[in-house]
């Protein structure tokens, strides 16, 4: 039997009985209170005379492993021991137990509810976002550092400036057009109605006054749409981030050009006003047909300034950012239409326009100015552009050219020459020509360059050299003249041959003797021919030169006949003294410059080049060519009780017809051929081209007064003589074909030659 090991009991207290610690009075007030070792309680008279147990070896290595035995707990002292029916049931303690529990939970003294899942994962979120939020701003910060480093610096940022514009203007201020870069004038941002710029951003960027430069908005919205679509139908790019594109960086595609981009736009944002950017903005995106700016498109597409614009047409001009040249109304109105109708719906969403407004505007439409690119006045802008040089250097600033062209006379010019053209196209194979007015002083007030602009912007009037044929031969009589002739002397009409070369009369027909008169009217060219050899081609030349032809023109025989090539302007010009009394002239276009703001930059000083005919030989030249209109080749070119007087020329095989005439205000070259020079269907300088020019100057003749030309009787009207036979006949010079010192007249070449080349055409 083993023996029951002796000690004291652990009595577990009960509810209601308070321990030993619990019993033990407190320490002074306010004191904190230390723990007590607990004291080993006396032994009992009974533990003393208890047998003490001898003490247990220690065990050794073998038998480390095993527990050892625990210490029965030490008691403050022994409890009461209760009786067993005061002692609560096990059930009621673990009912006492979980009542306890609920009154401490309900009191809040109890452990808190551990949080829900949904608040957990909302904090995890929330945390991670800005976590992941401060080191994408910070990615998106370097990467922006890093492509801002390939630009200059930023105190090197400047916008660059507009593309001047020349604003060209007719005599009376009508606009003949806009050249430029541009192609229109810059417009203030209050100058234009206010629906145009709302146009543009309803439709571009409506949250254009509340971004900073970049829309993440936008952004996302197309990345999402472009998503769903699977392609690219959206962008994102603010119209800041637009106009940075079009001011500073190439139009590329690269991840390079598209921060670049970002760092301007947010520069650009800082810099100017929204307004700023926005009327910047309006001037310069490019909407097509080569116009930059909503003026210079307005212009092009409805043949008006963009501050008349309507609601209508302003929708059609936002809608072409999109695609310029795909939505242009000239090339494909039905989808610009369409366009604009997605354009206006889009200003009624955003709020800028009214129902009633709307409605309105998709009735109106637009109509498309389609003569913009055929009107002839683009020939005379043309010009202008060209010798604009000339008067004030480099163009640095927008700038208003005034010249010298009447409208009503252009318009005169161009529809004689076109419907000539188009009327008598297949019949006489002629497809170009060209007409070109000046008046008493040079100025020139028409210069059509070709029958349509917008096929062929080539200013034949200005530039195309061609031979002149018999158109030349009024510069071979008036040296004859001032040579001792006179409009009575005498020659002989017929067969000649000069080293080898036998020129021959248009219609093979020869009249025998007749006078210069005559012969002029008739158009002889065996009298011409005589003529030059015997005052000498030198001294043609130089009456050629003073009268103001500048092209080159060779010294032999057949100069007589018009072999030497010219322009229309400048023969024009060289008949012009015939008109007004022998004065030399500078054909000009240019009549003053100005800037916007008023400022006189050029403005245009002196008539000519003094006299260059004598007053006599002035009126024998009109009264010789006044009788080519009566009873010569230029008949069909005579005006209605209006002295006049011109000369007709056709080059060999008919590949050039000319006439030239004037009366005592204007004068008018006119040319018909073609380019290639390939002949036309016999077409003559008396037929076409006197019809041409009869039309021309009888429209721009319309309230002009009737004057004589000088030195020939208001009412001329008498036939031409054919002199008799060595009456009033001068025999021919000793010096035939050569020019003695003491005959030839005095040179006005050298600075007048000058003037020619600088400010011919100018």
């Amino acid at each position: 039997m083993s023996q029951r090991r002796s000690g004291p009991r652990r009595v577990e207290p009960t509810l209601g009985e308070p321990s030993a610690r619990r019993a033990r009075a407190p320490g002074p007030a306010g004191a904190p209170r230390k723990p007590q070792p607990p004291k080993r309680p006396s032994p009992t008279p009974q533990a003393k005379a208890a047998p003490q147990p001898k003490p247990r070896p220690r065990p050794t290595a073998a038998k480390a492993a095993a527990p050892a035995r625990k210490a029965p707990p030490q008691v403050a002292h022994k409890p009461k021991r209760r009786p067993a029916a005061a002692r609560p049931s096990p059930k009621a303690r673990q009912q006492t137990l979980a009542a306890l529990e609920a009154a401490t939970r309900g009191s809040g003294r109890g452990k808190r509810q551990s949080p829900s899942f949904l608040w957990r994962a909302t904090k995890f979120v929330a945390y991670w976002s800005v976590v992941a939020g401060i080191w994408g701003v910070l990615v998106v910060a370097g990467i922006l550092t890093y492509y801002a480093a390939h630009l200059p610096p930023a105190s090197e940022w400047a916008v660059p400036k507009r593309p001047p514009n020349v604003q060209i203007v007719a005599a009376n201020g009508t606009l003949i057009g806009n050249r430029g870069d541009t192609g229109g004038e810059a417009i203030r941002l209050q100058q234009l109605p206010p629906y145009l710029p709302q146009a543009v951003l309803a439709i571009e960027d409506r949250r254009f006054y509340s971004h900073f430069g970049i829309d993440p908005i936008g952004l996302l919205r197309a990345a999402y749409t472009n998503y769903r679509s699977g392609s690219t139908v959206q962008g994102g790019s603010t119209l800041t981030q637009q106009l940075a594109k079009n001011l500073f960086l190439n139009p590329e595609r690269t991840i390079q050009r598209k921060m670049q981009e970002v760092v301007m736009s947010l520069w650009l944002e800082a810099n100017y006003s929204k307004g700023e950017i926005l009327e910047m903005y309006l001037n310069r995106v490019y909407l097509g047909a080569g116009a930059y700016g909503v003026d210079a498109a307005s212009r092009r597409y409805f043949d008006k300034s963009a501050r008349l614009v309507t609601l209508s047409e302003a929708a059609t001009l936002a809608g072409l950012l999109k695609a310029p040249s795909r939505l242009s109304p000239s090339r494909n109105p039905q989808a610009a239409e369409d366009r604009s109708q997605v354009v206006i719906a889009a200003m009624l969403d955003a709020g800028f326009i009214t129902e009633t407004q709307a409605k309105n505007a998709l009735m109106d439409g637009f109509a498309v100015a389609h003569d913009f690119n055929r009107g002839s006045e683009n020939y005379v802008a043309d010009y202008v552009m060209d010798v604009l040089p000339s008067f004030i250097g480099k163009i640095d600033q927008d700038i208003i050219v005034e010249t010298t062209v009447d409208m009503d006379m252009q318009r005169a010019a161009e529809d004689a020459l076109r419907n000539a053209l188009y009327n008598f196209e297949k019949d006489h194979g002629a497809r170009q020509g060209a007409v070109v007015t000046l008046n008493r002083n040079g100025a020139i007030r028409a210069m059509v360059g070709g029958g349509d602009y917008s096929r062929s912007q080539y200013n034949r009037a200005a530039y195309a050299k061609r031979q002149p044929g018999s158109a030349f031969k009024p510069f071979v009589f008036l040296t004859a003249l001032e040579n001792g002739y006179t409009p009575n002397t005498v020659r002989n009409d017929r067969p000649i041959t000069y080293r080898g070369w036998s020129p021959k009369n248009y219609n093979n027909r020869y009249y025998g003797d007749v006078t210069l008169t005559l012969a002029l009217a008739k158009s002889m060219n065996s009298v011409a021919v005589q003529l030059a050899n015997e005052t000498g081609p030198k001294r043609v030349i130089s009456t050629a030169r003073r009268l103001g032809i500048s092209s080159p023109l060779t010294s032999n025989p057949s100069l007589a006949l018009g072999t030497s090539e010219v322009t229309p302007l400048e023969i024009a010009g060289a008949y012009v003294p015939f008109s007004n009394g022998g004065f030399g002239i500078v054909p000009h276009v240019v009549r003053k410059i100005s800037t916007e703001d008023g400022r006189t930059l050029y403005t245009r000083r002196g008539d000519g080049t003094g006299r260059v005919i004598s007053a006599e030989k002035v009126g024998q030249m009109n009264l010789m060519m006044a009788n080519t209109m009566r009873v010569g080749t230029g008949r069909k070119a005579a005006l209605d009780s209006r002295p006049s007087g011109g000369k007709t020329g056709t080059t060999q095989g008919s590949r050039d017809a000319w006439f030239i005439g004037y009366t005592a205000s204007l004068t008018t070259a006119v040319w018909v051929g073609n380019d290639d020079n390939s002949p036309t269907n016999k077409v003559t300088g008396g037929g076409l081209p006197a019809e041409i020019w009869h039309e021309t100057m009888q429209a721009s003749h319309r309230g002009v007064p009737v004057a004589a030309l000088p030195g020939v009787p208001l009412y001329f009207d008498s036939p031409s003589p054919i002199a008799r036979p060595n009456e009033g006949a001068l025999p021919p010079p000793s010096h035939v074909g050569s020019i003695q010192p003491s005959q030839q007249p005095a040179r006005t070449g050298g600075p007048l030659n000058l003037l020619g080349r600088i400010f011919g055409g100018g």
